[in-house]
């Protein structure tokens, strides 16, 4: 018995030294990563002037600025922030999370004290009222090409080169004769094909001659369109779906498919278009339940991004959620050079493995992946749990849950949350895969249980 009782004590003695040095090491770690990325800002500022002749601004900025940029005026006011949509003939606000200006670090809050005391020297005030009309926003509209630190490969940039302002679709299936229809939606720093490599090829013969399997390219990722004036807001991925999948191939009912971020983008179309959907599949859904009195937005990007060195996981969530400028280089290091990469795979592994997953991870621009992780990811927080009892009380299609035992990214917790918020959803975790293996590697079985949850909503 006291053997027992001091190795439950020497366990717990070991498990809080090595939180307490966890602890230490992410504080040191991370301050030596705010000056970095403190001095990455005027780096960039400079070079971008030096090769484009203009600099653009970025979220380092302090509360109360305005940031023009496009047709998009963006305001900050203590940790509230907005984006002014202007036109010529409508002014429409929406909300944008405020984790792209509230990122607290020490370098932040120590340049923000100094600026503060300099603005009441100097008895100046910033309003946020705007007048601006639509010539004034032509000669602000940013030009719709790549930056320099941006990848100019033919697949990162083939929308530049169609005149059709939409979405890429990957179809397969019968075009005239479909009888049912199938969305997939892919998740952050992916692309449509994380499902078209893995689960189309799997699909039987029956499913590939009745199901038309539609594998779309959300807006900023893939071949799809990467426009530099945007802001990937909810709202903006959610339209160009509709207008580039359920429009253009007029999709009437259909089933959807979402890994990861895209569950978020699945459960807003499905809260819209409530009748249409027959079945929603969700894998690893990133539903973090807010405690009353949190600030919905911070909440979930501490649980996503910990800012802690361990787990690994969540050093590298907390790297490219809180460094605007890091994860830039990181871009320009990775993304811009991914065919070197994939060569050097390819001459490494004399070619034996394939290397589609590099597109789904590097076919994409910093401006792109940082404001869909916050403006999807951190933004929607305060919408989910309007989007999941809608869901519940609203939609009678089945709801199937797939969950990675040892998904380090989104934890399993998030689709038992899920569960409760919808009792109907069935949840299977599978062990021993994570947030990537639960379909890559594991793409027959996933076929096979994605054909019969299809099967099954023919029989309601």
């Amino acid at each position: 018995m006291d053997v027992k009782l001091n190795t439950i004590r020497l366990v717990w003695v070991l498990s809080l030294a090595g939180e307490i040095l966890n602890n230490a090491v992410s504080f040191a770690v991370f301050c030596v990563l705010d000056f970095v990325d403190f001095i990455l800002c005027f780096v960039y500022k400079v070079i971008d002037f030096w090769i484009e002749s203009q600099w653009k601004p970025c979220y380092c900025s302090f509360a109360k600025q305005h940031i023009i940029e496009g047709e998009n005026i963006l305001v900050s006011e203590e940790c509230e922030s907005k984006t002014v949509c202007l036109t010529s003939t409508k002014l429409q606000l929406e909300d944008i999370s405020d984790t792209l200006y509230s990122r607290p670090s020490i370098v932040a809050q120590l340049s923000k004290f100094i600026v503060n005391d300099l603005n009441k020297a100097k008895k100046t005030t910033v309003t946020s009222t705007f007048t601006i009309d639509s010539t004034i926003v032509e000669m602000l509209r940013g030009n719709v090409v790549p930056r320099w630190s941006d990848c100019g490969c033919k697949i990162c940039n083939s929308w530049t080169s169609s005149s059709k302002d939409t979405l890429f679709v990957k179809a397969e299936g019968p075009k005239d004769k479909a009888r049912e229809d199938v969305l997939f939606i892919h998740g952050l720093i992916s692309s449509s094909v994380f499902w078209t490599e893995t689960l189309f090829p799997n699909f039987s013969t029956t499913v590939k001659l009745t199901y038309r399997l539609l594998a779309v390219d959300i807006l900023g990722f893939g071949r799809s369109p990467k426009p530099t004036e945007l802001l990937y807001t909810l709202r903006e991925h959610v339209e160009m779906i509709e207008k580039s999948v359920l429009e253009a191939y007029q999709v009437k009912s259909f089933h959807i498919v979402a890994h990861s971020l895209g569950c978020i983008l699945a459960l807003a179309i499905a809260v819209k278009q409530p009748g249409s959907i027959k079945s929603l599949t969700l894998l690893a859904p990133p539903y973090f339940p807010v405690p009353k009195g949190e600030p919905a937005t911070q909440y979930i990007m501490r649980r996503i991004a910990p800012r802690r060195v361990w787990p690994v996981m969540a050093f590298g969530a907390s790297i490219a959620c809180w460094y605007e400028h890091i994860s830039r280089t990181f871009c320009l290091v990775i993304c811009k050079n991914h065919r070197f990469w994939e060569f050097i795979t390819k001459f490494i592994t004399r070619n034996r493995i394939r290397t589609y997953l590099l597109e789904c991870f590097c076919c994409h621009t910093h401006n792109s992946g940082w404001h869909t992780f916050h403006n999807i990811i951190c933004g929607t927080a305060g919408k989910l749990d309007s989007y999941l009892d809608t869901v519940c009380n609203q939609l009678k299609c089945e709801v199937a849950i797939f969950h990675g035992g040892d998904d380090k990214v989104i934890p399993v917790e998030c689709s038992y949350n899920v569960q409760r918020r919808i009792p109907r959803a069935q949840v299977k975790v599978v062990e021993n895969k994570d947030h990537i293996t639960i379909v890559v590697g594991r793409q027959m079985a996933f076929a096979k249980e994605l054909e019969k949850i299809w099967k099954r909503s023919k029989c309601d």
